[in-house]
């Protein structure tokens, strides 16, 4: 097992990477540091970290707020608290605003990944008890017939400019270890859930949406397939790749999870109604189909036999206890919820967005 004591997190404010300090602090093979580096973007809440930094501010968890572009900030970052792992979540993750707005998805992703390479170039210099591990999606690979599965030999055939840049990144990081020997690992996730998720994406939006009794949009059919895994399995997945992974390797993570987006939406339906002892027609109602987003991959499924056989990983939370913990976060989290509805990015999506779709 590799030894991790100072460990980076890019976009640790974030969905996937603040769950992922919450692991890390309920993992008892890691007593380290935890550096959270994030510059505080419309998706990066430092109210995520809540517990996080009350127990552990200063001691074994620290915040740097900080641009990936800005090489002599990162750089003294990294020198400052000796860092030897990256796990690198930042970047610009929704299809939706790429599409409309792709600029800002080319310079984080691509060239936010590219400054972080650099400095870890110039920084580790050969050593080879570090690791720069890269988080990326399964949206690299394109859109799947009604079968077959994503595998870690899948030619990359991104369709929106969001999985192009991260299709880029991951080359990038590719031709790093291969190039200049630095240590590195990847991995590429299905669609992830779970607290903390800010509200443009699937899961989030739909929740709040029915529980505010708004319009439920839906793209093209609704029968585009997306596979779901919990963000805490994802994170498992995280942890099994950076302390027992292959160098240079890439592993595929998923939850064996394909669902239908009609059907994940008429599910949230059913068991909010219940929840609240209403009928599932009830918010079913709301349901609208619209314009489908152009690029629109009709389905995903990832086959991940090679972590599940290398590192013994599997998930372990299925989509009933998942969706469920989901579902009871947002209902419990309404604080949360209404600092996130108040701010200036969900203002421009009440009077734009949802217009868009």
């Amino acid at each position: 097992m590799r030894k991790i004591n100072n460990i980076l997190v890019t976009g640790g404010a974030g969905f996937i990477g603040s769950n992922f300090i919450h692991y890390l602090f309920g993992e008892k093979e890691f007593s380290g540091k935890v550096i959270n580096l994030d510059n505080l973007s419309y998706a990066g809440n430092l109210q995520n970290l809540a517990a996080i930094t009350a127990q552990w501010l200063g001691k074994r968890y620290f915040f740097e707020k900080a641009d990936i572009c800005d090489f002599e900030n990162v750089r003294n970052i990294m020198v400052k608290y000796d860092i030897d792992t990256i796990v690198h979540f930042a970047a610009e993750s929704h299809v939706d605003r790429s599409i409309y707005g792709p600029k800002s998805f080319m310079q984080i992703n691509i060239m936010g990944t590219f400054n972080l390479l650099e400095v870890v170039r110039d920084l580790w210099n050969n050593r080879n008890d570090v690791l720069f591990h890269h988080i990326s999606t399964d949206e690299v690979y394109g859109s799947l017939g009604d079968t077959g599965f994503f595998y870690e030999t899948t030619p990359y055939n991104p369709n929106s400019p969001y999985s192009a840049s991260k299709a880029s990144s991951d080359f990038l990081v590719k031709a790093y270890n291969n190039t200049y020997n630095l240590p590195v690992t990847i991995s590429n996730c299905s669609n992830n859930y779970g607290p903390y998720q800010f509200p443009e994406k699937m899961i989030p939006l739909m929740i709040l949406n029915i529980l505010d009794n708004e319009p439920l949009p839906v793209y093209g059919d609704g029968k585009n397939i997306r596979d779901w895994i919990y963000v805490d399995d994802h994170n498992a997945a995280v942890w099994a790749i950076i302390t027992n992974g292959q160098t240079g390797a890439t592993y595929n993570v998923g939850g064996n999870c394909e669902m239908q987006n009609i059907d994940l939406v008429n599910l949230l339906c059913e068991k909010i109604a219940c929840i609240n002892g209403k009928s599932g027609d009830e918010y079913k109602k709301l349901i609208r189909y619209v314009k489908d987003r152009p690029g629109h991959d009709r389905r995903y499924a990832i086959n991940c036999s090679k972590i599940m056989q290398e590192l013994n990983w599997q998930p372990r939370v299925n989509f009933e206890q998942g969706i469920g913990k989901t579902i009871d976060w947002y209902m419990n989290n309404q604080a949360w919820v209404t600092d996130i509805k108040t701010g200036e990015y969900m203002n421009w999506i009440s009077q734009n967005y949802n217009d868009r779709r």
